[in-house]
């Protein structure tokens, strides 16, 4: 295959899974982009998120570590290159979510050299779990981003799958009383879903 990379040694190793990784670039969200009618992809998603953690860190009660966060937002998506994104609001899409997600991180993280094999599959574990400040705080931030694009955007893609309030409510539950300044921007949000008429009612 033309462009394909010797990966016998340690940097061809590295570079071939960074060229493989450039598809992250090509994965589609549900989510749109402001001022464009077309899909958000996931490198833009996950650089998003890195800039809400950077300005988001130090404005939480519990300073989390801002590295080791940025780390597990780089990473936690990764596996969509042979998983593929899965619609929060799709149901029967994620039934199957883990079962795919877990086998396309072995399929992606063994094209690393054995040192950065086993420090991504930690990471993808930490954030997995959730029992950290940084997973909680990047977990946060993945679920932030997605609320403020969709208002961003005016609630097309809430209109267009018809996810009502009460959906939205509850899917961002987990980060929106999770300290005060997620809780003021939570309202903040809604309150301008609410006067711009953005949600989708029955």
């Amino acid at each position: 295959m033309r462009g394909r990379l010797h990966v016998e040694n340690r940097i061809g190793k590295m570079l071939e899974f960074l060229r493989i990784i450039d598809q992250f670039k090509s994965i589609e969200r549900r989510t749109k982009v402001s001022n464009n009618n077309r899909q958000e992809n996931d490198a833009e998603h996950t650089w998003h998120m890195c800039m809400f953690a950077l300005l988001m860190n130090k404005e939480v009660e519990e300073e989390v570590n801002l590295e080791k966060a940025l780390k597990l937002i780089l990473i936690h998506d990764l596996c969509e290159i042979y998983a593929g994104d899965t619609y929060a609001h799709d149901i029967s899409a994620r039934r199957n979510k883990k079962q795919r997600e877990d086998e396309a991180v072995k399929q992606l993280f063994c094209k690393l050299p054995a040192d950065l094999e086993f420090e991504f599959y930690e990471l993808w574990n930490e954030y997995e779990e959730n029992e950290t400040k940084e997973a909680n705080f990047a977990h946060a931030i993945d679920k932030i981003q997605a609320f403020a694009q969709n208002v961003h955007t005016n609630g097309e893609v809430w209109q267009e799958n018809k996810v009502t309030p009460d959906k939205i409510m509850k899917h961002n539950e987990s980060w929106r009383k999770q300290n005060e300044t997620f809780q003021e921007l939570f309202q903040y949000l809604w309150q301008i879903a609410e006067k711009e008429n953005m949600f989708y009612m029955k």
